[in-house]
């Protein structure tokens, strides 16, 4: 059968032989048995929907030994024998080129490059996922090839609930991942109610069919890391990054320090993971002896190198190490994925992998009071680095927010003395910043700088490299002209650009990322257009990471620099749905959860086709300078002064936007009343 009669068939009738397990890929960990007699019951029923009655009996029993060996139902019997990999987009059958474009991006998504846990539909942070189960992605397929540009696929946490007549107007799909009642929005509830097969966690590219592999998180990363040695008035150039994680979202950090031109160190527990980031060349060097290591990282601070190295073991022991060698880090933070501690995202010290494994899944409770332990230990060294000079801030992955509950001496007292929350008169106020609060609130989403990225849907190299000069040559007519606020940002952008296909960054589909602002984003994007209409380059696919000016409501990392008391409020994430939907997404998403856990944080996201066309233009005018400006205008709000600036500039340049200013309010004011 061919890949596109495979596609086309959607879920088969005649059951496929049953798939043996492939030790060699790097597996979600098994989950917590968390459901009863009854719901495990339901879950079966759940599963079994999407069959026919004639194979019932073979895929329940088959269906609960998944169920109680991986704590899930994936059907791995239904896992494609085609590969996975982001096709041309000439290669998927199909009615409506965008629905072809969506496939296009599904399957990078669970591209054994890309994934985290590709066998279990996984891209990345430990849970986030595409679908929920194979049966699932099937059914997905299998609509999109048949759609027209007069439906809209409805998606439903992983589930396809059908075709929908609309208009070509209308989104093509319209996701939502994890979109709870908030009394059911805790941890455990996530735990309960994707075992049952009825909602799912899609992180924010992963289930939204915009991730482009680590490349996605490069570009912020070496921005903040670059800002962060701004911050401390010092040289990436023989200065020392300390971080941890290497799966599909920190795997970006050891690049970007390349980039950046600095020593870094990656703490990592998976072999596995620090395998395929060497592989990939992501990562330079691998360790696993503290005293080897010691020793190469001083030669390599003395002699200024740009050099990323893996530490295969855990990141206590290396802040703990490096106190005792009194060797000097610049710069620290840590992207392991504590927004899902318990299940996976974060290894505690003293344990090996294989043991974290099996107490996770057969001693939950014990394995909850290791990671606490972990923690307190982590931030004990960390605050020791600090007080003598290292910069630390939180990555977005709820590092200081899980230190906190673990009653670590995350926050400072009156007198400047470290202390747990019990000490502390403020909960709120972590000692450390969250490199949004510090970084890219103030000096890139204020001002409309975000992750805008693109994918050549041809699959070639040449469109991405056109594309590249493309981006390169408005940026630079841009920067001629831009305001002193915005020019170092402008000159980072450049710098990057010019050096995209030189330091290597695809992995999967031929995708490009770029921080641009909304001027930058309309502009980069009319000239893709122009060039597919001229035949210079196949379809372009446009989106961007949820982690942005707009898309995101996220109280600990998105929004954690607004502070009239909105951080708490997820307005805006859902007004850009709505607004991205009717401006001419082709599709959009809306996810409770994200970077720093599910109930913490919603957040949306857009993917849009290009084709060359005067509808096209329209769209993409329209749709990019509402994504980017509801975000500001947002900011602008709370009295950000970045924000002020860019949404004024922002009507000045477009006479139908009209934007409420905030009015400054004198201290003395109130004071005196109060």
């Amino acid at each position: 059968m061919s890949f596109q009669e495979s596609i086309k068939r959607g879920i088969p009738h005649d059951l496929p032989d049953k798939k043996t397990y492939d030790a060699s890929v790097n597996h979600a960990p098994k989950r917590k048995d968390v459901l009863s007699t009854a719901e495990k019951k339901l879950a079966l029923q759940n599963a079994l929907r999407y069959f026919d009655p004639e194979h019932h009996e073979v895929l329940a029993k088959e269906f609960l030994d998944e169920l109680n060996t991986y704590g899930r139902i994936y059907m791995y019997r239904f896992r494609p024998d085609y590969e996975m990999y982001a096709r041309s987009i000439e290669e998927y059958p199909g009615q409506s080129e965008q629905a072809k474009a969506i496939m296009l991006m599904i399957q990078n998504n669970l591209d054994p490059k890309v994934a985290q846990h590709p066998h279990e539909l996984i891209t990345y942070g430990g849970n986030g996922a595409v679908f929920q189960n194979w049966a699932q992605y099937l059914l997905t397929m299998q609509y999109l090839s048949e759609m027209t540009d007069e439906q809209t696929l409805v998606m439903y946490s992983g589930h396809p609930m059908g075709l929908f007549p609309s208009h070509p107007e209308s989104p093509r799909v319209v996701v939502s991942n994890g979109m709870m009642i908030p009394n059911y929005s805790k941890p455990d509830d996530w735990e309960k109610y994707n075992a049952l097969g009825v909602t799912q966690y899609g992180q924010m590219t992963a289930g939204s069919y915009m991730y482009i592999g680590p490349q996605g998180i490069v570009h912020g990363t070496t921005i903040t890391v670059l800002n962060a040695f701004r911050k401390i008035n010092k040289s990436p150039k023989g200065g020392l990054f300390v971080t941890a994680g290497l799966g599909g979202m920190s795997g970006a950090q050891p690049k970007a320090g390349n980039i950046a031109g600095c020593v870094t160190v990656c703490a990592e527990i998976n072999p596995k993971a620090i395998k395929v980031r060497h592989e990939q060349g992501w990562v330079d060097e691998v360790y696993d002896n503290l005293d080897k290591l010691c020793r190469r990282v001083k030669a390599a601070k003395a002699e200024k190198e740009a050099i990323s190295i893996a530490y295969a073991g855990n990141i206590v022991d290396l802040w703990q190490k490096f106190d005792k060698e009194q060797i000097k880090v610049d710069i620290g933070s840590d992207q392991t994925s504590l927004h899902n501690p318990w299940a996976g995202g974060y290894y505690p010290v003293g344990y090996s992998y294989e043991k974290s494994n099996e107490l996770m899944s057969n001693k939950p409770d014990e394995f909850k009071k290791a990671v606490q332990a972990s923690l307190k230990q982590h931030v004990e060294f960390i605050n020791r680095h600090t007080a003598v000079g290292t910069y630390f801030f939180d990555y977005g992955n709820a590092f200081l927010l899980e230190a906190s509950r673990a009653n670590a001496k995350i926050y400072r007292n009156d007198k400047g003395k470290f202390v747990d929350k019990s000490k502390c008169d403020n909960v709120d106020n972590f000692a450390y910043p969250s490199y949004v609060q510090d970084i890219m609130g103030p000096m890139c989403f204020d001002y409309g700088f975000g992750p805008f990225r693109w994918v050549c849907a041809s699959g070639k190299d040449e469109d991405l490299d056109i594309t590249d000069d493309l981006a390169c040559n408005v940026l630079s007519e841009q920067s001629e002209n831009a305001p002193s606020e915005i020019s170092q940002q402008m000159r980072d952008n450049i710098d990057w650009i010019k050096g995209a296909k030189r330091n290597k960054l695809v992995v999967g589909s031929k995708a490009r990322i770029l921080y641009a602002d909304a001027e930058g984003r309309m502009k980069i994007a009319k000239a893709f257009n122009d060039a597919i209409k001229a035949g210079q380059i196949g379809p372009v696919i446009l989106g961007r990471d949820h982690h942005d000016v707009s898309g995101t409501d996220s109280p600990y990392r998105e929004t954690s620099n607004i502070y009239d008391g909105s951080q708490f409020t997820a307005d805006m994430a859902i007004q850009n749905v709505i607004g991205d939907s009717f401006r001419g997404a082709t599709w959009v998403s809306i996810h409770n959860g994200g970077g720093v856990g599910w109930g913490e944080v919603i957040n949306g996201g857009f993917g849009m086709v290009l084709d060359g066309s005067i509808n096209a233009e329209r769209r993409l005018l329209k749709m990019l300078h509402w994504d980017v400006n509801n975000g500001i205008s947002r900011r602008a709000w709370a009295k950000n002064d970045g924000a002020v600036f860019a949404i004024k500039r922002a009507m000045e340049n477009e006479p139908l936007l009209k934007v409420t200013i905030a009015q400054s309010v004198k201290d003395n004011c109130i004071n005196k009343l109060l």
